[in-house]
């Protein structure tokens, strides 16, 4: 497998109609709590990839916003997260984890990377955002993933600066590309 280079800054006229994609997007939650709630710019990525995907019509599943973006986390119990989570894996077309960098960290993620090798067991592209250059902690597994799965690694930055290129590279990676609207 290849790592397809994402650079989001190309302008091409339009977004793709995402109708029918389904696009699971992922990240810390319990780890991205904190005595103020939840990291704010962490909540504003991932709300701008979600509100991009829904705005060109996909369907995104994601725990951030089943959770209230950990309001409701105690509300679920490790089984209902587990089942909830895989079943959305074996629906979607393409994962989006959300990688973020804190302190010049990857902030820990565990549930991610479990749904990273979901996702890369079953052959589903993924589309990594977290700030380019990746963490200097990134494991070995996680950063040799492009080896064995179809990953593309967008610039967390990036990702919120072009919505409209994001929404393309979805639609490119799943081959589902469709009449600009």
């Amino acid at each position: 497998m290849t790592d397809i280079s994402a650079d989001l800054t190309e302008s091409t006229r339009g977004t793709p109609d995402l109708t029918g994609l389904r696009v699971f997007v992922g990240g810390p939650i319990q780890h991205a709590l904190g005595n103020g709630g939840f990291h704010t710019p962490l909540r504003h990525v991932i709300h701008h990839i979600i509100e991009a995907v829904t705005a060109a019509n996909g369907t995104v599943f994601s725990a951030h916003v089943a959770e209230k973006f950990g309001v409701d986390t105690p509300l679920f119990t490790p089984d209902e997260v587990s089942v909830r989570d895989f079943d959305w894996m074996r629906r979607c077309d393409v994962f989006v984890p959300v990688l973020p960098v804190l302190e010049g960290e990857l902030l820990r993620t565990d549930g991610t990377h479990i749904e990273l090798g979901w996702a890369s067991a079953q052959g589903k592209p993924i589309v990594m955002v977290t700030p380019v250059p990746m963490a200097e902690n990134a494991s070995h597994l996680l950063r040799g993933l492009p080896t064995v799965a179809r990953v593309s690694v967008v610039d967390q930055e990036d990702a919120q600066r072009h919505p409209d290129s994001f929404v393309r590279l979805l639609a490119a990676v799943t081959g589902k590309v469709a009449a600009a609207t």
